[in-house]
């Protein structure tokens, strides 16, 4: 420890630590994604376009098990209170989660890949991913506090909802909402009923199917993101506890802290290392050591000046989209979920969709119809659920 101290310059305190375990955990986050080819983006493809749910059950397990874990730290740990999260504040972003989360979904669709894919693939060696990144951490800033932070103040957030003055709700949580239709006696019991119901649903769904129990790879990308995700609550909310020295409780999300990351590498003498930053060169650093291991470390670059204009747009939909929406396929997708927040399940299916119909226009205009036409017949394939049939 005095040795990082002496090479660093500075005294390491309750955030190094924090940032230690976090590192270290997205290492093996960003090795087991690596070596599963979990990705979200390809979860939603592999279903519309060929009806395999493989990888999509992986992304529900995970989804489980971050709901069950994340309920029994908060029930037994004593610093875990997951009300404190940005996910369960009492201000209802309605609109920024269903059109974030839908830009969102459109921009991972045209990147080639969500936010935590777009580290492993830097990682592995992709530079069309690395724009991607950069692209995506560029306008996540601008989003955050540059100029398109005017539209989400003035706009999108102009129409969030006081839960508390409109509906007397402590935040926007399910486990609130159940108490005020069921009479329960108190909010714990409401929170481990919506867990046994939403995280045992999820769990089942994925090990019911016999294809799934046989993929050893796709229960091994589900059950580590899920651990994953319980891990980061409890290093910010149980290791990270200190009145002194109070570290802000959160899990994995990776479209803010990649624009963090980039703020922090231009910026490093005169800013502060966090959780996100830690997370995102967690999974670059476990995604190399995974391809340098395995022998599929491969440069890649862009095939065409469509390709390249393609993937610096889809960066920058997910950066603003991110944004709005309060987190990713992994932010809000997972992370969100577990805490059992309204907005994260709005998020979520609006990510789902967006990917979705982007997929449906990309293969019309592939097949020779012009976009506006390719989208009438998205959207009347999802409307009448083809996607799930084909």
């Amino acid at each position: 420890m005095e040795l990082l101290q002496s090479f660093f310059g500075f005294e390491f305190g309750n955030i190094h630590k924090v940032v230690l375990w976090t590192f270290g955990l997205a290492i093996i986050f960003g090795f087991v994604v690596a070596k599963t080819n979990f990705c979200t983006m390809g979860a939603i493809s592999d279903w519309v376009n060929m009806g395999d749910k493989g990888r999509f059950r992986a992304w529900m397990l995970a989804t489980g098990i971050a709901i069950v874990g994340a309920q029994i730290l908060q029930a037994n740990v004593e610093h875990v209170n997951l009300t404190k999260s940005i996910y369960l504040s009492m201000n209802f972003g309605w609109l920024g989660a269903l059109f974030g989360g839908f830009t969102f979904g459109v921009g991972m669709t045209l990147g080639s890949g969500c936010g935590q894919r777009t580290l492993v693939r830097v990682g592995m060696g992709n530079i069309k991913s690395l724009i991607v990144m950069v692209s995506l951490g560029i306008f996540a800033l601008m989003t955050l506090t540059g100029f398109i932070a005017l539209f989400r103040i003035n706009w999108v957030e102009k129409t969030n909802i006081d839960l508390a003055e409109s509906f007397a709700m402590k935040n926007q949580g399910f486990a609130d909402l159940l108490m005020k239709i069921f009479p329960f006696e108190n909010i714990a019991t409401a929170q481990w009923a919506l867990a046994a119901i939403f995280g045992g649903a999820l769990i089942l769904f994925a090990f019911l199917n016999s294809d799934f129990r046989k993929n050893f790879n796709n229960i091994l990308a589900g059950v580590t993101i899920g651990l994953v995700i319980i891990g980061g609550w409890y290093i910010t909310g149980a290791l990270g506890f200190d009145d002194f020295e109070p570290i802000r409780l959160e899990s994995f999300s990776f479209v803010a802290p990649i624009g963090n990351s980039i703020n922090y590498l231009t910026t490093f003498t005169g800013s502060t290392i966090n959780f996100g930053i830690a997370a995102v060169s967690g999974v670059i650093i476990g995604a190399f050591l995974y391809a340098i291991f395995s022998g599929n470390f491969r440069w890649e670059h862009f095939t065409s000046r469509n390709d390249m204009f393609s993937q610096i747009t889809g960066g920058a939909l997910m950066g603003v989209g991110g944004i709005l929406s309060l987190g990713c396929t992994i932010g809000q997708g997972v992370t969100g979920m577990s805490t059992l927040a309204i907005g994260s399940l709005l998020a979520l299916v609006a990510i789902i969709y967006g990917c979705a119909l982007t997929m449906k226009v990309q293969y019309y205009m592939i097949d020779g119809q012009k976009f506006f036409s390719a989208l009438g017949s998205g959207l009347k394939d999802l409307m009448t659920f083809k996607m799930m049939t084909t």
